[in-house]
């Protein structure tokens, strides 16, 4: 094999990194656990720290996003605020990860 051979451009057949993971998790059927993961990483970020402080736990199961909260006065108000949360989500991400949010 020729030197030149050995660094050779990127072939058509090859992925990146991000495609090639994309890939993985499709064929293992993990997509959807992993954008739960990413949405539940995103909660801080998302909702800001006064809120983040507050939250105790964090949990998705059958497509609700569990939230147990430390503050009684605060679950009162975000419940009243699920659509917005939801919705916030769905901008986020591009798609339906979650249906409900459970204050706890």
């Amino acid at each position: 094999m020729a030197k030149h051979d050995f660094y050779s451009p990127r072939k058509a057949e090859t992925s990146t990194f991000g495609e090639a993971l994309r890939e993985l998790l499709n064929a293992y059927q993990l997509n959807a656990k992993y954008e739960q993961t990413k949405l539940i990483n995103s909660w801080d970020r998302l909702m800001g720290e006064p809120i983040a402080k507050r939250t105790d736990k964090i949990f998705i199961n059958n497509k609700k996003l569990y939230v147990k909260l430390n503050s009684a006065a605060l679950k009162q108000e975000l419940n009243m605020s699920k659509t917005k949360i939801l919705s916030l989500f769905i901008r986020e991400f591009g798609e339906v990860l979650i249906e409900d949010v459970v204050f706890l």
